[in-house]
């Protein structure tokens, strides 16, 4: 298997006070969300969100009675400068991989951003980006 992270996905009512349910779940977990992303339907919503540690925060929601999974992701370094996303767009273009969703950090004082992706073809989008000089993060990178 490639490189990848566990993307935690919560599946939220859509409905007033879901998402700050959520969060308290975390924080009294002691865990640190490092990027989300949510859409939504009419009924529900679909949070994606990577954690300082997937693990115990998978546990945590689960034993407060959400509806949790986990998915396997590519986290890309990139340069946090005009073009640095379209770089990375541009080889997996060229490749023919689909981009099926993505969402991005920054960290404050940093030049990098990390983009977290989802692909339609993991194992060789992996192996493309890496060949061309770009930096695939583990699970350590993430929660640190």
């Amino acid at each position: 298997m490639p490189m990848t992270v566990e993307q935690i996905s919560v599946f939220v009512e859509n409905r007033s006070g879901q998402l700050g349910d959520v969060t308290r779940v975390l924080e009294k977990a002691g865990i640190n969300i490092r990027a989300l992303s949510l859409s939504d339907t009419t009924d529900f919503g679909v949070l994606r969100l990577m954690a300082d540690n997937t693990e115990k925060a998978r546990d945590a929601l689960a034993a407060a009675g959400f509806t949790v999974g986990t998915t396997p992701v590519v986290a890309v370094d990139v340069a946090d400068e005009p073009g640095g996303l379209g770089r990375v767009l541009s080889v997996l273009s060229e490749h023919g991989i689909n981009v099926e969703y993505l969402y991005a950090y920054t960290q404050q004082e940093s030049t990098r951003a990390t983009i977290i992706f989802r692909f339609d073809r993991t194992e060789e989008a992996v192996n493309v980006l890496e060949s061309r000089g770009f930096r695939v993060l583990g699970p350590k990178d993430i929660a640190d």
